[in-house]
């Protein structure tokens, strides 16, 4: 319930509250991150739902610097977080009342990050009554921060240098187009069927990483990003960022996205409306029974 939160939230992160997120998740990422990046025993690594879902000594120790750190600047703010949700799922359906949410992906491409590669990043998002308004994609290994909130453009901020503004592609025809799509985390009973409609596309891989892959959406340098299995920590942040760069975000049944949308939902983000209606007809066999 919401009774004892305030009646008003402001219409978006001010500049002063967007600082100070950039900040903290700067030294949570030199604190709790980066120390231990390529530097885990196996006693620092854990699996949760399957052998390749892992979690490390890492995740739980940013994810709580961050939650630490948010509880302060927002007192009555619903802080959910990956590694939290993953012992108090019910904190999930909490999300679409709360005025004012923030979820966490403390090391998102967990396995990439547990196996030494530089592909991961610290995903926060906030959310208003399941409406995102503010998302943050960081790039520990470069100090390189996309975000955006909804009344703004997504923009670049690297240290000492001028912030940028970030566009998406000009999308173009299926068989043009790269993009990321990652099987993992399709129903067993779709990933050959989806994995045979790949060729159709210019290139189509995975990062394992939804942070990287957003980031690179939002900088023109891909056409789509196609994610299922989905929660608000992975996508919340990645698909305010993709339509304040221009892109055309929504749920492939054609229903915006939401952060309380249902895991079993498909995302879809693209460039243009024309270039996700064409890669929704690609996909359009997902949606029936």
């Amino acid at each position: 319930m919401t009774d004892h939160l305030p009646m008003t939230v402001p219409a978006a992160i001010t500049p002063a509250q967007r600082t100070s997120l950039i900040n903290l998740v700067r030294r949570t990422a030199r604190t709790e991150i980066l120390p231990r990046f390529r530097d885990l025993s196996s006693l620092q690594i854990d699996t949760k739902s399957g052998p390749q879902d892992l979690v490390t000594e890492a995740d739980r120790a940013s994810e709580k610097m961050i939650a630490r750190g948010l509880i302060r600047m927002f007192p009555n703010a619903l802080i959910i977080g990956e590694e939290d949700v993953a012992e108090n799922p019910d904190i999930l359906d909490k999300i679409a009342d709360a005025p004012l949410s923030f979820t966490i992906d403390p090391v998102d491409g967990t396995w990439n990050f547990a196996h030494g590669l530089t592909l991961f990043g610290v995903i926060l998002s906030a959310t208003r009554f399941g409406t995102p308004v503010f998302g943050l994609l960081y790039d520990p290994i470069t100090d390189d921060m996309i975000i955006a909130d909804d009344t703004g453009p997504a923009l670049q901020v690297k240290p000492r240098r001028a912030t940028r503004t970030l566009s998406v592609s000009k999308g173009g025809a299926v068989e043009d187009l790269v993009g990321y799509l990652g099987l993992t985390h399709l129903p067993e009973n779709r990933k050959v069927a989806v994995a045979a409609t790949l060729p159709k596309f210019g290139r189509v891989t995975s990062m394992g990483c939804s942070c990287h892959e957003f980031r690179m959406l939002a900088q023109g340098h891909v056409d789509f990003v196609f994610s299922a299995g989905l929660t608000p920590w992975d996508h919340a942040a990645g698909a305010l960022i993709a339509q304040r760069a221009g892109g055309h975000v929504a749920l492939l049944d054609g229903t915006d996205y939401r952060a309380d949308a249902p895991r079993s939902a498909y995302l879809l983000a693209a460039s243009d409306e024309k270039t996700w209606n064409n890669i929704r007809d690609t996909f359009a066999f997902l949606l029936e029974g």
